[in-house]
């Protein structure tokens, strides 16, 4: 009886389609429901359900025998091949998870000295007691990743760990995949669990984290932040298995600047961490080119808090979320990176709904209004630049179901104005009402077309109101920070691996707690008016800015050192090795326009601008994980 219901279930469910697909030429429209009711008294919703029905029979039969070998194979490897979402549990925010890996010692060297090629290797992986075997596991991560590649010091990579990745249908506790990040640019190990923390306080549909200690082969590797990733587990989890899921990511995003210092205060481009699908180089038209040359004959606009840069809102093939036209091609950087599998008509769906926010029409039913601006008010209060809101814009998911869309959290390691955000008073000042960098408002129209709503706008300042009062107020944040503090300081203290020593992670936190404070005070001040609360009324007035002097923005870690200060301290790129940061800028766009390939056209361009033969090389070799530094030196390979 219960696979005959089910049976009907797929059937009512699936009608529609198989109609539909039954006619040949141009389709109708036809009403879903109107369609469904023909199926009631339809022929063939009896020979479907039958059909279907028969099929369940066959198969029955060898079932028990099946699932008696499945249970005693996943008995052994203490893995779990019937999706529980136990993970859910054994994932406490509040308990530091143990992670130990067995593995060839030799094949485990030969992955980390080939970490850029980012290929998995099987291990067996012990997780708070349970042992999964024959797991993939590979190194992750972008800039970062790159970064450990060209250090001789230390092979302290963020790892991926897959557990079907050779067994089919393997899980951990029903979580088919977890990634365990480095705490790179991070000298608390705080600001990506306290950013998720947020998220989750306001109910945005954050992945699960939670703290892990990593031991390989015995020995003491280094401590982690073990995050859910964002797959199949995590859809059943939060949306029952419904919608389409997207990591929009162009060629150049988060991987295109000079590194080579320690734990990522290098001055490269934050790390994009990486999506669960294949790398696709896509290529600009012709006329993106020209028009990116005719660019560098301009002075690029300030990167701080509006006006166009570098991805500004031009050649991102879709990560933006402008609207530009219904050619699916114009959105490769959407469809490339489908977490889902999608067909051309979930394409065209999510076409329509970003032509719709893009005329600022039908918003309630195209974007999930409530969910984005709980995210973007959480978003706003971490001050995280190494995402959507900037000149990057990357480092979140695009989920979208039966046309309407949200938006989902990735990688914030860079939190806490850890990159593009200039002094600790342009951090703790950010403005809650254009927070934007890099770019303007309209570049960014899921951010932009709900807070030009009056209506929505009060619903945004209402959930920044919640979680000042929730998680701020009243010391509540200083509390937090000190309870992680207790509990992950001797684990930091004994990690043979870490990026900072456990001086500078003490004093981290204490700046963390400051910058907290400060942040909270200035965004209540924003929103009694008392502050401006936009780029231009801040620019009119300062004076009533909060003063922020006192934090020390590089005891916190950032990419590219002090809060992305450079010279001056002020927002934006850091030293790099010589190159002016305008040409940087400048020859950042000619590559990004040009779909992330230096041509011999664009070489000759860069050269005009100004940039060595040698720079140009180095530019190339960090597409690859290569190797110069943008002195033009040559850094030493691992050993």
């Amino acid at each position: 009886m219960p696979e005959t219901m089910f049976s009907l279930k797929i059937a009512w469910a699936y009608f529609p389609r198989i109609y539909l697909s039954s006619i040949k030429g141009p389709q109708p429209k036809i009403d879903v429901e109107v369609m469904r009711m023909m199926f009631r008294k339809s022929k063939l919703a009896i020979l479907l359900t039958l059909t279907i029905a028969a099929t369940s029979a066959l198969t029955g039969c060898g079932t028990a025998a099946t699932s008696a070998t499945q249970s005693e194979d996943t008995a052994q490897s203490g893995g779990s091949q019937v999706t529980t979402l136990a993970y859910t549990e054994e994932m406490d925010k509040n308990e530091v998870m143990t992670f130990q890996i067995s593995v060839d010692q030799t094949k485990w060297q030969e992955m980390l000295d080939n970490a850029s090629a980012e290929e998995y290797i099987s291990a067996d992986i012990t997780i708070n007691g349970t042992t999964i075997t024959n797991v993939g596991i590979r190194p992750k991560g972008n800039s970062s990743l790159s970064s450990i590649v060209r250090d001789d010091t230390t092979d302290r990579y963020s790892f991926k760990i897959k557990f079907d990745e050779y067994v089919d249908g393997q899980t951990w506790e029903g979580l088919d995949t977890i990634v365990l990040n480095n705490n790179f640019s991070d000298a608390t190990s705080m600001k990506e669990y306290l950013s998720y923390d947020i998220m989750s306080y306001i109910g945005v549909d954050s992945p699960l984290y939670s703290y892990a200690d990593i031991s390989v082969n015995g020995e003491t590797w280094g401590f982690y932040l073990a995050v859910e990733d964002l797959d199949d587990s995590y859809m059943e989890r939060t949306h029952n298995d419904e919608g389409e899921l997207y990591k929009p990511e162009s060629d150049m995003g988060g991987g295109g600047m000079p590194d080579g210092a320690k734990g990522g205060q290098d001055g490269t481009a934050p790390d994009a961490n990486d999506s669960a699908s294949e790398e696709v180089t896509s290529t600009n038209s012709d006329s993106n080119q020209t028009e990116s040359a005719e660019k560098t004959t301009e002075q690029m606009p300030d990167r701080q808090n509006g006006g166009g840069g570098m991805m500004g809102g031009k050649a991102d093939n879709g990560t933006s979320l402008q609207y530009t036209d219904d050619e699916i091609s114009s959105y490769s950087a959407i469809f490339d990176n489908a977490e889902t599998k999608t067909d051309e008509t979930d394409q065209q769906r999510l076409i329509a709904a970003l032509k719709n926010l893009s005329e600022g029409t039908n918003l309630a039913s195209t974007v999930d209004v409530e969910a984005v601006l709980k995210y973007f008010a959480a978003h706003t209060v971490v001050v995280n630049l190494d995402s959507y809101v900037s000149n990057m814009a990357h480092n979140y998911y695009l989920y979208e179901n039966d046309g309407q869309i949200s938006i989902l959290p990735w990688d914030y390691n860079l939190a806490f104005g850890g990159f593009q955000s200039g002094s600790a008073s342009d951090v703790v000042n950010f403005p809650i009402d254009t927070p934007v960098s890099g770019v303007s408002m309209e570049d960014r129209p899921l951010l932009d077309k709900l807070l030009e709503n009056p209506d929505y706008l009060e619903q945004y300042h209402e959930y920044l109101q919640q979680i000042v009062d929730g998680y701020f107020a009243d010391g509540k944040f200083e509390q937090t920070v000190d309870k992680l503090s207790t509990m992950i300081s001797e684990y930091v203290k004994n990690d043979p691996s870490a990026f900072y020593t456990y001086d500078e992670f003490e004093a981290g936190v204490a700046e963390l707690k400051e910058l907290g404070a400060l942040r909270a005070e200035s965004i209540q001040g924003q929103l009694d008016g008392t502050i401006p609360s936009t780029t231009e009324g801040q620019e009119a007035d300062s004076s009533a800015l909060i003063d922020a002097s006192s934090v020390d923005m590089q005891a916190l870690g950032s990419q590219g050192g002090g809060g992305m200060g450079g010279e001056g301290g002020k927002g934006g790129f850091p030293d790099m090795g010589g190159i002016d940061s305008d040409i940087m800028q400048q020859a950042m766009q000619l590559i990004q326009d040009a779909g992330g390939e230096i041509t011999d056209e664009i070489k000759s361009k860069l050269l005009e601008l100004g940039l060595t033969e040698e720079q140009i090389t180095m530019f190339s070799q960090m597409r690859n994980g290569g190797g110069q530094r943008p002195d033009g030196n040559a850094t030493q390979e691992k050993s």
